[in-house]
């Protein structure tokens, strides 16, 4: 399947499915809107019969090594990025989307968790990101959330994000994280643009076997809370 491109309010993003299925929004890496990003969405969207959305938070600038992703990724207001992903939940909705999902990687799962914390999804799935250097209110998440990490993260840390998935358990949420042992950052990738990017920033490749899980598990979680 090939994503179509569109924009609403000045917000550019790929999106693909039918408008009468469930959909999942797909949140970048530090990297942006990289082909490997639109294979994620494209791969949820076949495999999981759901219709995805990809909004380009960086409106189309991409970040070739580690330098100039953490450039890109520190200009990002992620005040203003969760209200460019509330937009898209609007638009979902106003075209007859009953539930949303969403998900993220790196930075974008970080974007996850606040969006569940502040926007009106059904459900969120976070790949080794949390809010560590945002306004975070961990407590006020209402919504399933599962967090996928390796447990060699040096970005996000795997104990810090089983303290912030702690939190929300602690406020009577319902949140589920599943570390990888041997894993490091980004371990979901696997295209080779990425694996030049990684280079760059010292991350390791991941084990297909842990994204095998990683995929069933998620997709799993949202045939449960989105069908």
């Amino acid at each position: 399947m090939v994503l179509e491109q569109s924009t609403v309010e000045q917000l550019p993003f790929y999106y693909g499915g039918p408008a009468d299925r469930p959909a999942v929004i797909v949140l970048q890496e530090w990297w942006g809107v990289t082909p490997e990003i639109i294979q994620h969405a494209e791969y949820i969207s076949e495999q999981g019969h759901y219709r995805v959305v990809v909004p380009d938070l960086y409106r189309g600038k991409q970040g070739l090594d580690a330098e100039e992703a953490s450039h890109l990724a520190d200009g990002l207001d992620f005040g203003k990025a969760v209200e460019d992903i509330k937009k898209v939940i609007e638009w979902l909705r106003s075209g007859g989307t009953r539930r949303v999902g969403i998900t993220g990687f790196c930075q974008g799962g970080a974007l996850t968790c606040l969006a569940a914390e502040n926007a009106s999804v059904d459900c969120a799935v976070a790949f080794y990101g949390y809010p560590k250097s945002s306004p975070s209110k961990p407590d006020s998440i209402k919504v399933p959330l599962l967090a996928h990490v390796g447990s060699e993260d040096k970005f996000f840390p795997a104990k810090e994000v089983e303290e912030y998935v702690g939190k929300i358990k602690a406020a009577g949420g319902h949140a589920t994280v599943h570390v990888y042992p041997g894993e490091g950052h980004a371990f979901m990738n696997s295209d080779p643009d990425s694996f030049k990017r990684m280079d760059t920033a010292g991350i390791p490749k991941g084990k297909p076997e842990d994204q095998k899980v990683a995929w069933k598990e998620t997709f799993d979680f949202f045939k449960q809370h989105l069908g």
